[in-house]
């Protein structure tokens, strides 16, 4: 099932202090890129504004504040020396930053080596060396237009409609319980760093108001209740413990195309957690393939997977088409394993069961950062 959206021209600023020659020269250089690619540069920023590229320092970030879930916040942050990690440097900045993505640019070795950092955990660098200014924008702007110009789908509509007695689960949640402690137990939940322990207490209400997440654990898992509905695992909960229905595993009903929303029955009684940005992802396998039973998602990799050819991110309607694309070109698509560039790797099967007798002793926890 296709989902299409309409062609856009993003409007972009710049933001934050340009210190030193050489941020004005990389805030130029990104000025021009977007100009020469149709893009619209405005001198502040509107409360929808597309694309937002915040300059500030690694160290003691300046968050952007956005005002709505579209606008896609690009921090930017030079270092005259190699971080002990560059991974966590640009992570935690990424986080405090409140930005979608990061550029920890490092000048060392008589070279920019721009490194690009997700909120997935990826990492991967983009290499400058003097009179190749056109090239070196040219790539980075290639990494940067897919995610930028992607839509999320992370809205969810409760609906406390969830049958009593399914109120304390069934068996199809019963089985994602069991994969989740097998998931904990192969260490395939990798966590980054609890948004609470970086952010001020304004910061982290804030992400919490505009996501609605409360933390970062990587990983999701599902299982299709009948021909319409699946049960996932809800987004910011401990995987490994998933078992209590509108709190750790939620059932996904539907989705709204028009509104870009994730329906969930609940019970009456709770207050229930969003389900997993993956569910549009999910839910888009599930109306493909009638024979799927389960999914998995893990930040983890095989060997010789097919892989998308973009890093999306988590929950965008273009990240599912991606996975969803690769799924239906699988010899057996009900027990493809297919991988997400810089992100992971997604597993269908026609149960819980199967996928973990597929995958179990071939599974590396070290992505391929390309």
């Amino acid at each position: 099932m296709a989902l299409t959206d309409t062609d856009e021209v993003m409007d972009f600023t710049i933001i934050g202090a340009l210190r030193s020659d050489h941020d004005r020269w990389l805030a130029e250089g990104f000025r021009e890129v977007m100009i020469r690619n149709g893009h619209q540069y405005r001198e502040r920023p509107r409360p929808d504004i597309r694309v937002v590229f915040n300059f500030t320092d690694h160290l003691t970030p300046r968050p952007y504040r956005r005002k709505a879930q579209a606008t896609f916040v690009l921090g930017i942050a030079t270092v005259d020396a190699w971080p002990d990690d560059v991974l966590k440097t640009g992570y935690t900045m990424l986080v405090r930053s409140l930005s979608n993505m990061v550029i920890l640019v490092v000048r060392a070795e008589g070279k920019l080596h721009a490194h690009f950092v997700t909120l997935e955990g990826g990492c991967y660098p983009v290499v400058h060396t003097a009179g190749a200014e056109d090239d070196f924008f040219g790539r980075m702007y290639q990494r940067l237009a897919p995610l930028a110009s992607s839509h999320l789908v992370i809205n969810n509509e409760f609906h406390p409609d969830l049958p009593p007695e399914l109120w304390n689960g069934d068996e199809v949640t019963e089985q994602i319980y069991r994969a989740s402690l097998k998931l904990d137990a192969l260490h395939l939940l990798p966590a980054m760093w609890p948004l609470q322990d970086l952010l001020d207490p304004r910061d982290f209400e804030h992400v919490r108001r505009l996501y609605g997440i409360g933390g970062l654990s990587h990983g999701n898992v599902s299982a299709r209740k009948d021909a319409t509905r699946f049960w996932m695992s809800a987004s910011g909960v401990k995987k490994s413990e998933l078992r209590q229905p509108g709190t750790q595993v939620l059932l996904v009903k539907g989705y709204d195309r028009e509104r870009s929303v994730m329906l969930l029955s609940v019970p009456p009684s709770v207050q229930p957690r969003r389900v997993s940005v993956d569910a549009i992802e999910h839910w888009m396998i599930y109306t493909q393939h009638p024979e799927v039973g389960a999914i998995v998602h893990v930040h983890a990799w095989i060997d010789g997977i097919p892989s998308t050819d973009v890093n999306y991110p988590c929950g965008t309607r273009e990240l599912a088409r991606a996975v969803a694309a690769l799924v239906r070109q699988a010899p057996d698509p009900n027990r493809a394993i297919v991988g997400l560039k810089d992100h992971g790797m997604t597993i269908t099967g026609p149960s819980l069961d199967d996928i973990f007798e597929r995958i179990e002793g071939r599974v590396t926890t070290q992505v391929p950062m390309t």
